[in-house]
């Protein structure tokens, strides 16, 4: 039995080692196409498995490597390395994470607002959003319903359907309702 996990743990960790260096570098260029990101996600669960089961069937060799500095040396930067990238005071500041942040809380700011809000937001009037989204077969009910809401009841992705109320507004530079 051990003789036959040895065998498949090297394929293994070899295979998912390939995977998880594929898409990790279509990720670093922002290249997300397919089911990269999910790949490398979901994958890296069988990467992190066969090394450790690996490192269980070749223990007497791994502590081995422990008595050779260099190894060590190696070893424990890595975990060092591991260790800071995980802390939160290291990595982008305002320049990145800041940005996505934002980007995030608005878009949860105007989901939870009314479509009568998203109407002065997008310098239109509550009756020209309702007209619009049911052109795209969405059903409002009740203009001081939430974004949330209305997809939700529409069966809809509520940024979906942000995205396309804010879309139509930034077409013309100017909202539906909106006066020269």
């Amino acid at each position: 039995m051990k003789a036959a996990v040895k065998k498949l743990v090297t394929p293994l960790v070899s295979g998912a080692f390939i995977i998880s260096a594929v898409t990790g570098l279509l990720l670093f260029f922002d290249v997300e196409i397919g089911l990269v990101e999910p790949a490398h996600k979901w994958l890296s669960w069988v990467l992190l498995s066969g090394i450790l089961l690996h490192l269980v069937l070749h223990w007497k060799q791994f502590t081995g490597y422990l008595s050779s500095k260099p190894a060590t040396a190696v070893i424990g930067t890595g975990m060092i390395v591991a260790m800071l990238a995980v802390y939160p005071g290291f990595g982008e500041k305002e320049n990145e994470e800041g940005k996505e942040q934002l980007g995030r809380m608005s878009a949860h700011a105007l989901t939870s607002a009314s479509l009568e809000t998203m109407a002065i937001v997008t310098k239109s009037s509550p009756e020209n959003l309702v007209d619009q989204l049911g052109r795209t077969g969405i059903i409002v009910k009740d203009p001081s319903s939430t974004i949330m809401e209305i997809a939700k009841q529409n069966g809809k992705n509520e940024k979906e359907l942000l995205a396309a109320l804010l879309d139509n507004a930034g077409a013309t530079g100017k909202g539906e309702g909106e006066r020269d």
